[in-house]
């Protein structure tokens, strides 16, 4: 499927893109890329990327880096024309920031997703677009979730208006990835450095937790297994906040300091209101449109069995919380091979 084919990141010098491409390059064998490109419009981010042995474009000959924005219509265009798989990752996350700067958030979120399916259609390669999303997206209550859910719905709708060209597009949603940037644990490390407390905004805050290389391995299985039109979503444990804390350090005081505007107790993977048209197929769940073909192959392929009439997948209800000792384990891990500062 990978042999000899080209695949695109936008966004690609994020803390995902990184582990994307860690993956294929360590993996070579596997996938043998004929081009692997990085896109994003942050110059110096791509020339520390490159002093990283692993994504030395002069030592891995297929890798590229484009200079682009998702916001420069034409500029996605020329980058789409030799490519086969598109991974969009792209996006402006930090809710404080969209709250500040709205259209500028709506700019690069909706208006630069839309660029990115007229880019993809208009290529007479692109087979196929997976696009990340978040849990913010699902009932928001802050600006970005509400962009992300604008973006969501272009791509999942984009395959009703795609006509007879070869190209699916699918959409990957998941809550808190342990470490990334913008997460609470670098914020908790840090603080554990250079202050006597921990700023905690509720006691009661949940969040789920998946790894790096979790997003990564069902990024790659829906490159694979999707048909168009699906939200694919992991199942994934979740932790109470306030036990992230402890683990670092039981000893540190808690400074409750209040939920930040925009932001919720509980993350929420699958609402209420979708359970109607979301499926169980063991390993995640699959929030399928309503095209009979594609659920007809979903349930032939994997068992795809319909989840009750008041499902709902909430990180606060989610059953038993990742305990302090393993949080501890999970930390020590991401001490030892930090995405964010080039430990490759």
């Amino acid at each position: 499927m990978f042999k000899n084919k080209s695949i695109l990141i936008t966004g690609g010098t994020g803390s995902f893109g990184k582990s994307l491409l860690n993956y294929f390059i360590e993996n070579k064998k596997d996938f043998n890329f004929k081009k692997i490109i990085i896109f994003s419009r942050d110059e110096l981010k791509q020339h520390e990327m490159r002093s990283v042995k692993n994504f030395d474009d002069k030592i891995n000959t297929n890798l590229r880096y484009y200079i682009g924005d998702i916001r420069d219509k034409d500029r996605l265009k020329q980058a789409f024309q030799d490519v086969d798989f598109i991974i969009h990752a792209a996006a402006l996350k930090q809710v404080p920031t969209g709250e500040y700067n709205p259209f500028e958030t709506l700019k690069t979120n909706v208006i630069g997703s839309q660029n990115i399916i007229d880019a993809s259609m208009s290529s007479k390669k692109v087979s196929k677009v997976i696009a990340l999303s978040t849990d913010k997206a699902v009932s928001p209550i802050n600006l970005y979730g509400a962009s992300k859910l604008c973006s969501d719905k272009l791509f999942i709708t984009s395959n009703y208006v795609k006509g007879d060209r070869d190209i699916s597009l699918s959409v990957v949603r998941y809550g808190n990835v342990m470490g990334s940037r913008g997460s609470v644990l670098p914020v908790f490390l840090e603080q554990n450095k250079n202050q006597n407390f921990f700023t905690i905004t509720d006691n009661e805050m949940t969040r789920f937790n998946i790894s790096l290389k979790e997003a990564v391995e069902m990024v790659i299985w829906s490159l694979k297994n999707c048909v168009g039109g699906e939200i694919v979503i992991p199942k994934t444990k979740a932790f109470r906040v306030i036990d992230l804390a402890k683990a670092i350090n039981d000893k540190k005081k808690h400074k409750i300091i209040g939920v930040r505007y925009g932001e919720k107790i509980h993350e929420e993977l699958v609402s209420e209101a979708d359970s109607l048209s979301t499926y169980d197929i063991k390993k995640y769940y699959l929030l399928l449109p309503n095209i009979k073909k594609t659920m007809q192959y979903y349930k032939k392929k994997y068992k795809a069995n319909l989840v009750s009439k008041n499902f709902k997948y909430n990180s606060n209800t989610i059953g038993k919380f990742i305990k302090i000792n393993e949080l501890k384990n999970l930390v020590n891990n991401y001490l030892k091979f930090d995405y964010n500062n080039k430990n490759f």
